[in-house]
């Protein structure tokens, strides 16, 4: 499979780029950006070409990862798709509802297969974990967070246009619904309150009949964002917790590429496709409606 890549942020720089050029079974095949001397320096670290237009990149190859910011993804999937071009796609895949369900709808239409890069989705361990909690009758509730301090350090993310924008629950809202969804079910009904600056609350009744709480920021203070991301499931067979990531996500990513290769080879889709990422576009936009009124 020979994969292209479009775009050039600090995430296709420090996981996309690395992953794809590691991978021993597909061919990375270049990249493409917005900026073409950031495409060209990435490209040339990994010693394979930078496309002139992102045309060009999806003529020329079997797949695309993109990490692009969400509006701006859901674009080139959708042209991606319609290509006939396998979908390896981050999170969250569009920014509205009715973009997640046009990328949705090109990929069914085009028969492509589709992954959605839900970091503990595709990290040893975590996914597992995920799995064996799916198979569990019983859960009662669970409680989530995810507490970062991007905007309040250095962080390379921290002067992204659609972080600050979007804020935490879009940036890392997706990590928390991706655990809590396969566990306890679709979600019926949302509930959100603001906090400090970006910071959200959520409260989630799944289909099923269990609930959850889910607190996301990217603004906390260095020293409260020591614990960063936890999971807690509480229920019949007592109370679980999600073990720590135990490896960089460039790895994470690489079991992510051979998902889309067994899905465009056997057809089946893969639990993360572009069905179920836009599922979790449908909570954060009914989260975002009520955050957005709490605030005025």
């Amino acid at each position: 499979m020979r994969i292209g890549l479009l775009g050039t942020g600090p995430w296709a720089g420090f996981v996309h780029a690395p992953a794809l050029a590691a991978h021993p079974d597909i061919e990375f095949a270049g990249v493409w950006g917005r900026r073409p001397e950031a495409a060209a320096e990435l490209a040339a670290l990994h010693d394979v070409p930078a496309y002139p237009t992102a045309e060009a990149l999806i003529a020329d190859v079997d797949a695309v990862a993109i990490a692009l910011p969400p509006d701006v993804q859901a674009e080139y999937a959708v042209r991606a798709a319609q290509a006939g071009k396998h979908l390896l796609l981050d999170k969250p895949v569009a920014a509205t509802v009715d973009a997640a369900r046009a990328v949705e709808d090109a990929a069914a239409a085009s028969g492509v297969a589709s992954v959605v890069f839900f970091t503990v989705r595709f990290t040893a361990g975590q996914d597992a974990w995920i799995a064996e909690q799916a198979a569990q009758d019983g859960w009662f509730t669970a409680h989530c967070h995810w507490i970062g301090s991007v905007f309040t350090t250095d962080s390379p993310y921290a002067a992204s246009p659609w972080r600050q924008q979007k804020g935490a629950l879009w940036d890392v809202g997706p990590h928390a619904l991706s655990v809590l969804l396969p566990v306890l079910g679709e979600v019926e009904r949302v509930t959100a309150a603001p906090g400090p600056a970006d910071t959200a609350h959520l409260i989630l009744r799944h289909r099923g009949g269990a609930s959850s709480t889910v607190t996301l920021t990217l603004t906390a203070p260095p020293a409260a964002a020591a614990l960063g991301a936890a999971v807690e499931l509480r229920g019949a067979a007592g109370v679980a917790a999600l073990p720590d990531r135990g490896e960089p996500p460039v790895e994470a990513f690489g079991r992510a590429v051979d998902a889309l290769r067994a899905a465009a080879a056997t057809g089946t889709p893969h639990p993360c496709d572009v069905g179920f990422g836009r599922q979790v576009v449908e909570v954060l936009a009914r989260a975002e409606e009520q955050l957005l009124r709490g605030a005025n």
